[in-house]
């Protein structure tokens, strides 16, 4: 039986296999998951606004590389938007009374929405020169879309 664990800057796994190998022709490999764990990291307050900048600067950074003409200066413009929209607004939930909270992480859980949205779209327009930037900050907005709903969720079982 082998231990592995698998870290991440955001969650870890740590899980248990048990290996058994046949040698013909082949190799196969068979694995048998025994214990599988995940934890997500928490994030403090002030990590969360950090990792939001972080977003939004490579957001901006990837649209200033972007083509000029009137199809992507529109999606730009609002992708810009609603990504630094993130940030503000979760600085606003954190300063907001408690019963104001959850409403203001509401819009911020409708502003990654829509930048996902728009990524999304940019990941089908692009003829493959920003293809891995653009899969990684999907992949972030997803994961900060996950934290917010989840925080969401956790506010509103405390109230």
């Amino acid at each position: 039986m082998d231990h592995w664990n698998f870290i991440s800057n955001h969650y870890a796994c740590n899980f248990k296999i048990e290996v058994s190998t046949i040698l013909c022709a082949n190799i196969y490999l068979r694995c048998t998951i025994l214990d599988l764990r995940f934890k997500v990291a928490e994030l403090t307050k002030e990590e969360l606004i950090k990792r939001n900048k972080k977003f939004v600067i490579e957001v901006i950074r990837l649209m200033h590389d972007m083509p000029v003409n009137r199809v992507y200066d529109g999606i730009v413009r609002q992708l810009v938007r609603s990504s630094s929209s993130v940030g503000a607004n979760y600085r606003a939930a954190c300063r907001a009374k408690s019963a104001d909270f959850i409403n203001k992480l509401k819009i911020v859980e409708e502003e990654i929405d829509e930048t996902v949205y728009f990524l999304e779209l940019l990941e089908e327009l692009d003829n493959g020169e920003n293809k891995n930037k653009l899969n990684m900050l999907t992949k972030e907005a997803n994961e900060l879309l996950a934290i917010y709903v989840a925080s969401i969720r956790t506010a509103r079982s405390k109230q």
